[in-house]
């Protein structure tokens, strides 16, 4: 199909563009604009954004073993409603994404069940469980993009240090979960003023500080590619800031939740506040954006973590950590970020699109000539109400709903394909 889409405002940092102009597809490709184009259809986008389409590092789809939560088909219609066209899926599934075997039974039922790229996540340990590794080399040549534990630090040093030799082997990166359950210590939430108020156990900024610096200095000893899972606390991001300044090669990101809100938003026990790692003070959360501005955090992920509705109740010490993410990221981070001059848009594209895909070392993140026609076409004037009511996700886990935002995905074309589910 020849698509041209015209008079939209093109932001593709790739090529270092935002302005007013027309994007072709052809075959399922961007190309440069050629002198004579019979388009077999035409979509105006005066006034709306045209962007790459997305790419989420950190997903939670669920799929095998917990699709009362989530599957890879409503997981990848979420991720299109919010304009993603490949995510990543992290391997805390059941059983867990730890062998080769799983590995190509999963992308089998992702071709015939996902309507974005899905690139999977290959677990780190042997069952998660921190005690053995996995085949790493055997899942890097089944198609796994990335390993991680997410869920879970690996909290032997010695066994941590095995997994990021066997990353650089197999080229490929860390993503690293970094929290200390023995500091956490049985904690629910942040501790400072929400658990103070409701009287529930708190979890110290040092549990995920310390686990940021081992997992840094574990890497850098064995020339491994380290990329941080969801940072929060102003301590974490000082680390990262003298790291990059020693010239180590590490990553970060951070999830909208965690520049949008913190603990003093806190105000019942209410588990849709309730993720790992938890809401931080204010502090924190300042320290998260300035960051995102001086690009310590060079990618925004969602953690989209879905729950079924039973899971979350009970309050703060019988609820599941997480909330769900794809469908609101994108108004946040316009709402959030752009609106409050935080970043422009073209830095906010950088972060959700061609820096994911630069870390994943991908073809995609970028509008340029020969790339994969995956566009996101945006409205960034209309305000609306976050309704959880009209998630594509199976689950509604989100403590946004309500909340007065701008940016909406209108049109998301995936391969040079209209995904008409948006």
């Amino acid at each position: 199909m020849k698509i041209l889409i015209k008079n939209g405002r093109v932001i593709n940092p790739a090529n270092r563009i935002d302005k007013v102009g027309d994007i072709y597809v052809d075959g399922g490709v961007i190309i440069d604009a050629p002198e004579v184009f019979v388009a077999d259809k035409i979509i105006d986008a005066s006034g709306l954004w045209v962007t790459p389409g997305f790419v989420d590092v950190h997903v939670h789809l669920r799929d095998p073993g917990l699709t009362h939560k989530e599957d890879i088909r409503t997981g990848t219609m979420a991720a299109a409603a919010g304009g993603y066209t490949t995510i990543c899926a992290m391997p805390n599934t059941k059983p867990a994404m730890d062998n080769a075997a799983l590995v190509n039974e999963t992308y089998e039922r992702i071709k015939k069940d996902a309507i974005i790229d899905v690139l999977l996540v290959g677990a780190a340990t042997r069952g998660l469980q921190g005690l053995e590794l996995s085949d790493i080399k055997g899942m890097k040549e089944a198609g796994v993009y990335a390993i991680s534990d997410d869920g879970f630090s690996i909290t032997d040093a010695q066994i941590a240090k095995k997994a990021f030799a066997a990353c650089r082997e197999a080229d490929l990166i860390m993503l690293s979960h970094c929290e200390d359950l023995k500091l956490v210590n049985g904690g629910v939430i942040n501790e400072g003023v929400a658990s103070e108020k409701l009287n529930l156990p708190g979890i110290s900024n040092d549990s995920e500080d310390v686990f940021v610096a081992r997992d840094i200095v574990l890497a850098n000893s064995v020339a491994a590619r380290l990329h941080l899972c969801h940072i929060s606390t102003e301590g974490s991001v000082d680390i990262v800031r003298s790291a990059k300044s020693l010239g180590i090669n590490v990553t970060a990101e951070c999830c909208p939740h965690h520049f949008t809100l913190n603990d003093a938003d806190i105000l019942a026990d209410d588990a849709n506040y309730k993720m790992s790692p938890p809401l931080r003070n204010a502090k924190d959360k300042n320290a998260i954006i300035e960051a995102l501005k001086d690009n310590i955090i060079e990618i925004i992920a969602t953690d989209h973590a879905p729950h079924h509705a039973d899971e979350k109740a009970g309050g703060f010490k019988m609820a599941m950590n997480g909330i769900v993410g794809l469908e609101t990221a994108l108004p946040l981070c316009i709402t959030e970020l752009v609106e409050a001059n935080v970043l422009t848009p073209s830095q906010l594209i950088e972060k959700m699109a061609h820096n994911p895909a630069k870390l994943l070392k991908i073809k995609a993140g970028a509008l340029s000539a020969g790339y994969p026609a995956d566009i996101a076409i945006i409205d960034v004037d209309t305000p609306y109400e976050i309704d959880v009511a009209k998630f594509k996700s199976k689950s509604k886990n989100s403590p946004f709903h309500g909340k007065k935002v701008k940016g909406k995905v209108v049109h998301l074309i995936k391969d040079g394909k209209i995904v008409e589910s948006v």
